[in-house]
């Protein structure tokens, strides 16, 4: 062995002092490898859904129901499951619901029903996993009822001693609350998020909470996530296009009470510059959709390697007879009043602008919440993912009309594929951690905002974003937004491999996973892509877009026995979801089956638990060679 190895080894031996401990770790995770693949769950584009979102995290998509009727579908009516199945997704809340209906007898009978439950979520864990996902309180008397069954005999007495205790020392409730946490955690044992997490509902924060408080999850950036990226880094141009939706979607509630950001500025601002006689929060919108503009254009100008001159919108308008060329059409406009563009100069800030915007970034720089949550997202997110075998990113993979990866001219170097998603994940984060007054930190700042809306951008997809030209034309032709050739090629199985290939996933069963692009089910569209390599699983979880797509998103499940995509129904709400147990109606489509189930010795937890049992074999062998001295 060379030194280095020995010295590794000499680390390794103080965690695994003898040749015993060695040999128990090597067996132990030979064991693990051997177990049925953890279950991934795949959300994409909640869109600040938060009702629809913990709902569908509470009942991971149909699967606890599913359990729920293997179990008791031969005991139990269709009602009594289904209560059974609400008080394992709302627990306190169901418990308040039914305080009048219940008695000793029936908190006897629900904790045997959930003790089945969660004993059947455990099967598939090592008892050591199981114990780290039980609660502190709790630990030891649910790992023992877990492990004891009521139908042993010599143990029965024990077994009713336990439970009727939890119900005579008034602990039932809190028992009740902590099995379904544990259910709930145990059923998915790895959660993704395919993009997307903020605006246009009403609570993004509670989301970005929850997932904060979720024991295995990633993310991989949406380009509404990464505006507030940019905003929360101190970006203009972000924030400016985070309030233009906010007030578009008169959400702007959220942005001021979830945040603490004080609009009272912009308010006052409006209110003094536009004096029609619209209200205060269209004022709102014009006046910070036309400071947009102007600082996308001071952006654009920054960069000539961003190709989007043509973006530059506001030099374009012919104040004589109100009228703006674009294209080389000239359309006519809906709104003729701009009295903060000077049209020698469109694109600089009034003062009166300029202290608006100060004021704006220092509040979201300065918010206590909205930093918390946005370090979680670059701490737990990227802008692709690869795992096990799976490719997840949100937008795309810039391609040209021939079907190569389009090429990024940095200045210095064309990147293209793999390299530009490197590249831009990079440029991502030094937007936010550069020092600040840095050129580093504006770089990526200007970055940032170009990932959200930018030509070639792989988080946008599109030729451009027609905020003004919705916003001040009333012709529809100006409106078009041209897809990046990617979403065109995913349709061929050969380009699907290629785009797999290039991130180093050649196998069978490795797919692409996106979101971003509303699949329209209402109009026959679906899913699944080019002969199944590519499953887009936007599907409308906003309600902005559910009149679109016909229903209420798309999630996605990969177990031990493979992949299969759920198409859910509009949540009823959380309300009725208590008092009337309506669930979410989900439809399953199972789409690619495994030959055999899938061990975790196949995954890549699983590679690099194979790797550790392969340093312990270095250890033995070195522990028996002399090499390296038993402690």
């Amino acid at each position: 062995m060379s030194k280095p190895d020995v010295k590794y080894l000499e680390l390794l031996s103080q965690k695994y002092p003898t040749v015993q401990a060695a040999c128990t770790e090597i067996i132990n995770l030979n064991a693990i490898l051997n177990l049925p693949k953890g279950t991934e769950h795949f959300v994409s584009d909640i869109h600040g859904e938060d009702e629809a979102f913990c709902h569908i995290l509470n009942n991971a998509s149909g699967v606890i129901r599913e359990k729920v009727d293997r179990l008791f579908e031969k005991t139990l009516s269709t009602r009594e499951r289904t209560e059974l199945c609400t008080l394992i997704y709302y627990p306190d809340r169901k418990l308040e619901e039914l305080r009048r209906e219940i008695d000793d007898e029936w908190y006897q009978i629900t904790l045997y029903r959930m003790i089945e439950v969660c004993r059947l979520c455990a099967s598939k864990y090592t008892r050591s996993k199981v114990r780290k996902a039980l609660p502190k309180d709790f630990e030891y008397i649910i790992d023992e009822l877990l492990h004891t069954s009521a139908d042993d005999k010599d143990k029965q007495g024990y077994y009713e001693h336990i439970i009727s205790t939890i119900t005579d020392i008034g602990r039932a409730d809190a028992f009740i609350i902590a099995l379904a946490s544990v259910i709930k955690r145990l059923v998915v044992d790895h959660l993704h998020v395919v993009g997307d997490v903020f605006d246009r509902g009403p609570h993004a924060d509670v989301i970005l909470d929850k997932l904060m408080a979720h024991h295995a999850v990633d993310i991989q950036w949406g380009n509404h996530d990464i505006l507030w990226m940019g905003a929360a880094a101190g970006s203009g141009a972000c924030i400016a296009c985070v309030l233009n939706i906010s007030t578009k979607y008169s959400n702007i509630d959220f942005v001021e009470t979830a945040y603490g950001i004080n609009l009272r500025p912009l308010a006052l601002f409006a209110q003094e510059t536009y004096t029609d006689d619209t209200d205060l929060l269209d004022h709102m919108h014009k006046a910070i959709a036309v400071i947009q503009f102007k600082l996308e254009g001071q952006v654009v100008m920054r960069h000539p390697e961003y190709g989007m001159e043509d973006r530059l919108l506001l030099d374009k308008i012919d104040f004589s007879d109100m009228t703006v060329t674009l294209g080389g059409t000239k359309y006519r406009l809906n709104d003729h009043d701009f009295p903060t563009v000077d049209p020698e100069h469109p694109y600089d800030l009034t003062p009166g602008e300029a202290d608006v915007v100060a004021q704006l970034i220092y509040s979201f720089t300065q918010s206590e919440k909205l930093q918390r949550h946005i370090k979680f997202l670059f701490s737990q997110g990227s802008l692709y993912l690869t795992f096990n075998g799976n490719l997840l990113f949100h937008g795309c993979i810039p391609m040209t009309e021939d079907g190569a990866f389009y090429e990024f001219d940095t200045g210095e170097r064309k990147l293209s594929g793999k390299a530009l998603m490197d590249y831009s994940d990079a440029l991502a984060r030094q937007g936010y951690y550069a020092k600040e007054g840095t050129a580093a930190r504006q770089y990526g700042r200007d970055f940032l905002w170009y990932l959200w809306c930018g030509r070639r951008s792989p988080l946008f997809g599109r030729s451009k974003i027609a905020t003004f030209e919705r916003m001040f034309i009333d012709d529809k032709a100006a409106w078009q937004e041209e897809k990046d050739p990617y979403y065109r090629f995913i349709e061929d199985p050969e380009m699907c491999g290629k785009i797999l290939a290039e991130f180093g996933l050649t196998g069978q069963y490795s797919h692409i996973v996106n979101g971003h692009v509303p699949v329209r089910a209402r109009e026959g569209e679906l899913p699944v892509r080019g002969g199944g390599k590519a499953i887009v699983i936007d599907g409308g979880f906003c309600r902005a877009y559910q009149e679109q797509t016909g229903i209420a998103g798309y999630t996605m499940f990969y177990n031990s026995y493979g992949i299969r995509l759920v198409s859910h129904e509009p949540f009823p709400g959380l309300s009725d979801a208590v008092k009337s147990n309506k669930d979410i109606l989900s439809t399953y489509v199972v789409f690619d089956t495994a030959q055999a189930r899938i061990t975790v010795g196949e995954t890549d937890v699983g590679r690099a638990l194979q790797r550790d049992i392969d340093d312990l074999t270095a250890l033995l062998t070195a522990y028996r060679e002399g090499i390296v001295k038993e402690k």
